[in-house]
């Protein structure tokens, strides 16, 4: 959909519990989308019980944010009589959307929450327009394209699809080497089912060579002599081709990441948020570098711009993990007369320089030049985890702000 008013397409982010709702809906998202404590394709998330649930939708509504509910597992024959009441209860809770894999859960959605609309995940894989007609045709809102679509597929697509069927595609974070996500590979190795939510990740693990007649000795598969991490994807980051999405037809911009940090969804937000109210006002002319930027500062894997351009996305083979350059040193939870409260996160000193985040802001740098703790004493430095530390500045500095440093390696 694009946004009731404006004509701009729908950011939608993702919330794994109450603190990456808040983060999301703080930083600019019009719709988020979470799970319940069953059917959701992230068991590792904490996820919303059903009065968290109700509460998550009354905030979210309150702001103005749709609530979409993933029930995208591939459900099995025993898990089918536990859905009609899950289906009542997240009806009663007042959710805008639900969204699906599976046919036969599908079709028990529309039975038992006929009201509620329905949004095709992206693990059913769609990837042409008869399969979108025939899914709309079945009573879709929204058709979620599998990440293997380029730009030119999805404006056929869009051509050959009704108008009012919305299309939804991933913009930023962790892709997966399977197609649309289904994978085996984690239920093969550990048991643990990627296609019910408990995907254990060995495509991140490093992998060598071994040869039957020589047993424990390992032959690496790549040249340097530390093996490979074949299977191990990029992220994707299309912050610099917004305006191709928007052209192709792409009418909601998802963000991956219900398994990350409030932090991560807040700076990926906002960063997508500014990108798409840039190029609305701004058609055709180049982001501030800023936006960008901010993408660096989050955690993440090489990045990539996926399949969008015709190109594969490649693997990391260097390494498993992260880049990560800044991380979060406290933040604002309000003001006590002219001072700022901060919640402290990591260890920082009087006289450091801080990357401050304000909520739909350009973010800037601030020198804590004054910090003292709750009794008033001047603090040379804010070590202990947790702490209120509060900080003298002329500047209005509203709750959720981040303050956040560049990582130094000494």
């Amino acid at each position: 959909m694009t946004v009731r008013g404006t004509g701009r397409p729908e950011l939608l982010a993702p919330a794994g519990d109450r603190e990456r709702l808040e983060a999301a809906v703080l930083f600019g998202a019009d719709a988020v989308y979470l799970a319940g404590t069953e059917f959701g394709m992230r068991t590792a998330s904490p996820n919303f019980g059903e009065n968290d649930l109700d509460s998550a939708v009354r905030f979210a509504h309150d702001t103005g944010v749709k609530v979409y509910l993933t029930c995208n597992t591939i459900a099995h024959n025993e898990e089918l009589p536990r859905l009609p009441d899950f289906f009542r209860k997240v009806l009663a809770a007042g959710v805008d959307a639900l969204i699906v894999a599976d046919l036969g859960v599908l079709c028990l959605a529309r039975r038992y929450a006929p009201n509620i609309p329905i949004h095709i995940s992206t693990q059913a894989g769609v990837v042409n327009y008869e399969a979108a007609n025939a899914l709309y045709q079945m009573g879709a809102k929204r058709i979620v394209l599998a990440r293997e679509l380029t730009l030119a597929e999805i404006a056929e697509l869009r051509k050959n699809t009704p108008e009012d069927l919305e299309l939804e595609a991933f913009v930023h974070g962790s892709m997966c080497v399977s197609f649309s996500g289904r994978c085996l590979l984690s239920s093969y190795l550990t048991g643990r089912d990627a296609n019910r939510g408990d995907c254990a990740q060995p495509c991140r693990w490093k992998y060598a060579l071994s040869e039957e007649k020589r047993p424990g000795q390992y032959f690496p598969i790549s040249e340097d002599g530390n093996g490979t991490y074949i299977l191990n994807s990029k992220d994707m980051n299309m912050i610099e081709h917004v305006q191709e999405l928007m052209d192709a037809g792409v009418t909601s911009f998802k963000i991956e990441g219900r398994a990350k940090s409030a932090y991560y969804a807040a700076v990926v937000t906002n960063a997508y948020r500014h990108a798409i109210d840039h190029f609305q006002k701004n058609p055709g002319q180049e982001l501030p570098a800023w936006i960008p930027q901010e993408l660096e500062k989050v955690s993440h894997r090489v990045y990539s711009t996926g399949f969008y351009f015709g190109k594969e996305p490649g693997q990391v083979l260097e390494n498993g993990g992260y880049v990560r350059s800044y991380e979060v040193i406290a933040v604002c939870t309000g003001r006590a007369g002219s001072r700022t409260v901060l919640a402290q996160r990591n260890r920082f000193f009087r006289g450091s320089v801080a990357d401050v985040l304000e909520p739909g802001k350009e973010p800037y740098l601030l020198k804590l030049d004054r910090i003292f703790d709750e009794a008033g004493t001047l603090l040379e430095t804010a070590n202990h985890a947790a702490m209120t530390v509060l900080l003298e500045t002329d500047r209005e500095i509203p709750a959720g702000t981040i303050f956040r440093q560049k990582i130094t390696h000494d």
